[in-house]
């Protein structure tokens, strides 16, 4: 054993010295020393192109309302969001990329608030169906890496119905339509395959007020109310590119 060992030692010293003597012969030859060369560096995608998606997370939306019986209320509520995407990318330099994109989600948001002042006393309900965003957005790379940070921006359309019940839980008036907004928001996408990208982002989008009249106290008084809903939202996705 301990043979064995002095020979493998013996085999290791010789190995060295020769790799040594052979690089002094080369430098007095005038060769150069041997190169270093540093592994490769994964070189970043290309974002440029279009792409079909989906996403889910979570929505909140607060709505406030005013005017009814001379008094204001403000009730939020929270629930599920999620749908799909499509959008387009375009690369214009290493650093920065620009691209518009649309989604349409479907919500369960929903919410009720009692009101008890004279004269009115009832409730009101508050629902969205769904919100749907054509927005731009404008992204910086993170050097040597396929990670896009962006923001982004545009308008907004939501279908959110209040309804006006009386003590007795009988509709006394409604404010619901498709209604046009805003939104900007910000997020981060990793492109972790040429064809595939996951990303994780929030928005806020504002709708302004709304107006409803209804008959209220019984019948005998009008009741003109103002109603004002924002959402918000966060989200976790997925994306498969097409380049072009």
């Amino acid at each position: 054993m301990r043979k064995s060992l002095l020979m493998l030692t013996a085999a290791a010293v010789i190995d060295l010295t020769a790799s040594q003597l052979a690089l002094a012969a080369d430098i007095a030859r005038g060769l150069p020393p041997p190169i270093y060369i540093p592994p490769p560096v994964p070189i970043p995608y290309l974002w440029r192109g279009c792409y079909v998606g989906g996403n889910i997370g979570a929505a909140w939306s607060n709505v406030d309302l005013s005017g009814v019986s001379g008094a204001s209320f403000s009730a939020t509520n929270s629930g599920f969001a999620g749908g799909g995407q499509i959008g387009c990318d375009y690369q214009w330099n290493q650093f920065w990329v620009v691209g518009i994109r649309n989604m349409l989600d479907a919500t369960s948001l929903s919410n009720r608030t009692n009101i008890s002042a004279v004269p009115f006393t009832g409730a009101v309900d508050s629902r969205t169906r769904w919100f749907d965003t054509l927005t731009a957005r404008v992204g910086y790379l993170v050097p040597s890496t396929n990670v896009l940070l962006y923001a982004q921006g545009g308008a907004a359309w939501t279908n959110t119905s209040i309804t006006f019940l009386d003590g007795s839980g009988a509709q006394l008036g409604e404010a619901s339509n498709d209604r046009t907004g805003w939104t900007v928001g910000a997020g981060v996408e990793w492109r972790f395959a040429p064809q595939w990208s996951v990303f994780a982002e929030y928005n806020f989008m504002g709708f302004g007020a709304q107006s409803a009249t209804f008959t209220g106290c019984g019948g005998t008084c009008v009741v003109n109310a103002s109603v004002k809903a924002d959402v918000q939202n966060v989200l976790a996705g997925v994306n498969y590119k097409f380049n072009f």
